[in-house]
């Protein structure tokens, strides 16, 4: 039997792992790095530790196997990672030097730490909110990514919020189709701000 619920402390290893586990455009990311931990940094723990209202997870008999999180304001959420979370793992990593062509996974992503990627203003603007969604495989394809969505945009609604985007790697077909299918459409941005690695995508509520 699967169980939604909001996400609690004890979780957050659990949300790591499937961080990893789905972090290479969908499959496991695992073999690229050493510091499994790190994708984690980025996508799932900062929700999970500043905003644990707004994070839910999906639970089996062996232990939680997908989440959703979200912000429903991302520029304020921004501006709390400045304050409060990457300052920590800033400390932690040191920023990456060199030639970014030889870096290797690890090196990318401690650079995102110490350089966020910031989802264009143009998006931001129409869309206010933001949402990141990962399911281990044995959790695909059977309903519980659509349940997790419904509830988080059930909340979002409640709270006023008008609009929701996110970035698909657009080598994860199988994430592309899901979005596209749930009333996710791509945006099309500006001359200047289109990227070749992610598909934009946003909802109005």
């Amino acid at each position: 039997m699967i169980n939604l619920r909001q996400v609690r402390s004890k979780d957050i290893d659990q949300l790591y792992a499937i961080s990893l586990a789905t972090g290479d455009a969908g499959k496991d990311a695992a073999p690229l790095h050493r510091d499994g931990r790190l994708i984690g940094h980025i996508y799932s723990a900062p929700y999970a530790t500043l905003h644990p209202e707004l994070v839910f997870v999906a639970e089996d008999d062996e232990g939680v196997i997908g989440y959703i999180s979200g912000a429903f304001d991302t520029i304020a959420f921004d501006e709390r990672l400045e304050r409060e979370w990457w300052p920590q793992l800033r400390r932690l990593y040191p920023d990456p030097q060199g030639d970014l062509a030889l870096w290797d996974a690890d090196q990318k992503r401690i650079s995102a730490i110490h350089h966020p990627k910031q989802a264009p203003a143009f998006l931001i603007e129409r869309f206010p909110a933001h949402i990141h969604m990962n399911l281990l495989p044995r959790a695909q394809g059977k309903g519980i990514g659509t349940a997790l969505l419904d509830r988080w945009i059930a909340n979002a609604r409640t709270n006023g919020v008008t609009g929701i985007h996110l970035g698909a790697n657009a080598g994860n077909r199988g994430a592309v189709r899901f979005w596209s299918s749930r009333g996710f459409v791509p945006v099309e941005l500006p001359a200047g701000l289109v990227s070749e690695t992610t598909v934009w995508f946003g909802r109005s509520l």
